[in-house]
């Protein structure tokens, strides 16, 4: 797991299109193996991201939110790993994850709502958390996409 360290911590992404770019800066960085688990609230930009990686890693999309399908692989179109990009929120157990039969040591693996059901697939991480502003929770959910700063929190686990 090689991502550059002046990405970890906590750091303000002020818009979608800078949301997407950290993604790609860190996509493009990211090998077969890796395993990054994405926690925060609807529309906090845990897909965006997601957008922004796929991008870096150079793999074929479009990249939406696999809520009702619950797994989807994106091939490499230039050669890398392919993207297995996973929304664990209607998972009630890490057992239900592990039944998917994901290919961790091929691909590069995007957990969203992960936390607390996915670390257990591998014994290293990326943990990246992120926040919408406070005051959000009673804006209508047509206005969750809109475009305000949010908190991304980047924390390696099990990484040395």
């Amino acid at each position: 797991m090689s991502v550059d360290p002046i990405l970890f911590g906590r750091q303000q992404v002020d818009t979608s299109e800078a949301m997407e770019h950290l993604g790609f800066r860190i996509g493009e960085q990211l090998i077969a193996g890796d395993l990054l688990i994405l926690t925060g609230p609807l529309g906090a930009g845990k897909t965006t991201f997601t957008r922004g990686l796929a991008e870096g890693l150079g793999v074929r999309g479009p990249v939406q939110s696999p809520t009702f399908v619950i797994a989807r692989t994106h091939p490499s179109l230039v050669g890398r790993a392919p993207l297995v990009h996973v929304d664990a929120y209607r998972l009630g157990s890490a057992s239900e994850l592990d039944d998917l039969d994901l290919d961790l040591a091929r691909s590069v693996v995007v957990i969203e709502w992960g936390r607390g059901v996915a670390e257990e697939l591998a014994d290293s991480w990326w943990d990246i958390e992120l926040e919408r502003p406070t005051g959000i929770d009673d804006v209508d959910p047509s206005e969750l996409d809109a475009d305000a700063p949010r908190i991304v929190t980047i924390s390696p686990k099990g990484i040395s």
